[in-house]
């Protein structure tokens, strides 16, 4: 080799050892370098876009509260319940609002307005982030964007308004200065009860004007910007009282944070509760009570997507109810016939506090097409049909049940807990293995001994489904009782095992609900008024009020299959029928301050409360309404009857239920329709299913599991079964009650 190659190849040998080989395909566009280019060339492709958009986008000369409309509201077949929807507005100028006022509203929502750019990026930019994640309303904004939103945009949680919203918003910065930017704000936002504006809202909830309202008032309707109908206080649930009472509380220490109240006032500030709304006119009997519910529904709908509440009540729309007009009118019939013409206030005080709510639901649409809100919505605003401040008492009780189906649950020896399965039905028993001491008494102090669930259920023994609440686990019956539609908010919805005597607070609606979707073999059934939305001719969606499967189709078939024995053999036998099959459950609260019927035929759901209502919304005794005999109404009293003479007239389709159950022998057969067998003495301790040798020994749930298409029916080639006694031996007498439990929690005896 020459000097030169020798040269030239030790030349090549350091340029491999100091440099990195060059990249090849794809790697060469994604070098450090390039990386950055392509930032900072996105960053100024996105300021120019914004740039041309912000000299493209002008302000709007027209505002929404010009084209505000009237809703109707409507059923099917074309009949017109009432058009509501009429802009309460009334636009005041600052001066005229109190800066007490003007600062509580700030503080709520939006502590820096005085002194930001109008505009909250950073939250902006969250709010568009979500909106295409599909998560609805998360997002931050100023004062100033919801003014804009307010004034000339829509509800519509999209990204295209959000850019328009910030866009605009920089505009009106420039263009208003702040005051005129906290006027407008404050007369174009929406407070509930149809009001729109400050001044409308200090009408609908202070009953004055708002140049008068105090500012304990005012950081009550600042509070309300944030939820205006679950914070309404005439119709909030426990919890929704509590979060307004909470913001109230908040919207105060924000004014004492940025030195606009004094702290020494502050302490001596009390919540002042608002009053009861003034009826609309023209929603007289139980249209009031129908339109209500659809509009709760709506907003309810219209909050989760993020639309907003406010866009209902801004007009235009066309809703078009479920109801049912036969239905309606025989529901409406049966109340009357039952309760309404027997009560006479004069001769008996406690016959001015009764009122009746019902909810009927449509088992294969999940439709409500009956409901009966009380006796007329001028004299009455609080719809009973929706009201949550009641217990459902003794109808929670097959909650219980499906949840110990649904998670498997065993008793304290091990034995799975089925139709089968024996309790010991000791009144005031005090239940094993719970953290809280609780010892129930069964109606009339009634012991029972050994009893199996079947029997529980028909007779409503209170000590074994108290004990049974704990086997399964509180939180587990809980959870369960929310999935199949109730309220987990509701006041007294508390783990302990007061709770398995439905201690919580509910409704019709939603107790409805969960019948529903028990007779509907699990799928998870949410009734729903509203039969179709629409504006200017666009239909709107709404959640489907039929779910998915939330229990097992032979958990929730096992349910109705027990539940066909408190009509055939327990406390609802006055619900019988010759014509259709019917499965429900009775229930009496503590004290006898309501009452309830919720059951259901093949197709047709309907819960029935009544409830004790005094002076101030009090809640008082029902005992001696109408006369009755024995004082105490119980569930298989009024609220049966209205069921059964509401059933009676409207039942239709299948008259035997389709069931898919373990529970074969569960219920005994029905007596002859002119029979009611309403029991009055305690029972022999023998199971109403396949009989066992003993409590120790339940019968084995496997043993009698079958499957048919309708109610099992026993084999051709089943052997004979030897010829009953032509006398009932004499049952037991029962053992003594205990003297009392440790301490109860509390010591609730709710009946039947």
């Amino acid at each position: 080799m020459g000097r030169a190659e020798a040269r030239r190849a030790q030349k090549s040998t350091r340029t491999a050892k100091g440099k990195k080989p060059k990249k090849s395909g794809i790697r060469r566009f994604f070098t450090w370098k390039k990386l950055l280019a392509y930032f900072v060339g996105l960053i100024a492709l996105g300021a120019g876009a914004f740039v041309a958009l912000y000299m493209y986008v002008d302000v709007p000369t027209g505002k929404l509260e010009t084209q505000l409309q009237s809703n109707v509201y409507k059923l099917d077949n074309g009949t017109v319940l009432a058009r509501t929807g009429q802009v309460n507005r009334d636009t005041v100028t600052l001066d005229k609002i109190p800066e007490g006022v003007q600062h509580a509203v700030v503080a709520a929502e939006n502590k820096d307005f005085w002194t930001d750019p109008g505009v909250d990026i950073k939250g902006t930019a969250r709010g568009i982030f979500n909106t295409l994640m599909g998560r609805g309303k998360q997002g931050g904004s100023t004062i100033t964007q919801q003014y804009v939103k307010n004034s000339y945009l829509s509800q519509e949680q999209t990204v295209t308004r959000k850019v328009k919203e910030l866009i605009i918003s920089l505009k009106v910065q420039q263009k208003f200065d702040k005051k005129e930017i906290l006027a407008g704000y404050l007369n174009t936002s929406y407070y509930g009860r149809n009001a729109y504006g400050i001044q409308a809202a200090s009408r609908a909830y202070f009953d004055k004007d708002v140049k008068d309202i105090t500012v304990e008032e005012g950081a009550y309707l600042a509070a309300l910007l944030q939820a205006p109908s679950q914070y309404d206080w005439s119709a909030a649930t426990d919890a929704g009282k509590a979060n307004a009472k909470a913001r109230w509380n908040y919207v105060l220490d924000k004014m004492v944070e940025k030195k606009w109240l004094d702290p020494d006032k502050r302490r001596t500030m009390q919540f002042e509760v608002p009053k009861q709304p003034k009826p609309p006119k023209g929603l007289t009997g139980q249209n009031g009570y129908l339109v209500e519910a659809a509009k709760s529904e709506i907003e309810h709908a219209f909050r989760k997507s993020g639309r907003g509440e406010g866009a209902l009540a801004a007009g235009g729309w066309t809703i078009t109810l479920s109801i049912d007009p036969n239905r309606q009118k025989a529901l409406e019939q049966a109340v009357k016939d039952k309760v309404t013409s027997k009560l006479d206030p004069q001769a008996r005080k406690v016959d001015a506090y009764a009122q009746v709510g019902a909810v009927s639901v449509d088992r294969k649409t999940g439709k409500v097409v009956a409901l009966y809100g009380g006796q007329d919505f001028e004299k009455h605003q609080i719809s009973n049909a929706t009201r949550e401040d009641y217990q459902p008492a003794s109808t929670f009780k097959p909650v219980i049940f499906a949840s110990a189906l649904d998670n498997k649950s065993k008793t304290q020896d091990g034995q799975p807990i089925t139709a089968s399965t024996i309790y010991d039905g000791t009144s005031e028993r005090p239940v094993k293995n719970s953290d809280t001491p609780f010892a129930p008494q069964n109606e009339d102090h009634q012991s029972y001994g050994p009893v199996t669930v079947q029997e529980s259920m028909n007779k409503s023994i209170n000590s074994a489904f108290a004990q049974m609440a704990v086997d399964v686990g509180l939180d587990k019956v809980k959870k369960t009782a929310v999935a199949l539609g109730m309220n987990g908010e509701a006041g007294g919805f508390e783990e302990k095992p007061a709770m398995s005597l439905g201690s919580m607070s509910a409704s019709p609606l939603h107790m409805a609900g969960v019948y529903a979707t028990l007779a509907n073999h699990g799928k998870q059934t949410t009734p729903s008024i509203v039969a179709s939305l629409s504006r200017n001719g666009e239909k709107v969606a709404l959640p489907d009020a039929i779910g998915p499967q939330i229990i097992d189709r032979v958990d929730a078939d096992d349910v109705t299959q027990v539940l066909k024995g408190v009509v055939n053999d327990g406390t609802a036998s006055v619900v019988q029928s010759s014509e259709y099959a019917v499965a429900g459950k009775t229930g009496t609260s503590d004290d006898n301050k309501s009452a309830w019927f919720s059951g259901y035929t093949p197709d047709l759901i309907t819960s029935v409360g009544m409830f004790g209502e005094g002076p101030g919304g009090k809640q008082v005794p029902l005992t001696g309404t109408g006369g009755v005999d024995g004082g105490r109404v119980n569930g298989g009293g009024y609220p049966a009857e209205i069921w059964a003479a509401y059933t009676g007239k409207v039942a239709d389709g299948d008259t035997e239920f389709d069931l898919k159950t373990d529970e074969a022998g569960a219920v005994p057969p029905p007596p002859a329709p002119t029979v009611s067998t309403k029991p009055s003495a305690p029972p022999s301790g023998k199971p109403s299913s396949t009989p066992s040798t003993g409590p120790s020994t339940p019968p084995s749930p496997s043993a009698s599991r079958n499957t048919p298409s309708h109610d099992p029916k026993p084999p051709t080639t089943k052997p004979t079964p030897p010829t009953p006694p032509t006398t009932k031996p004499t049952p037991p007498t029962p053992p003594t009650p205990p003297t009392g439990g440790d301490g109860v929690d509390p010591p609730f005896n709710n009946r039947d």
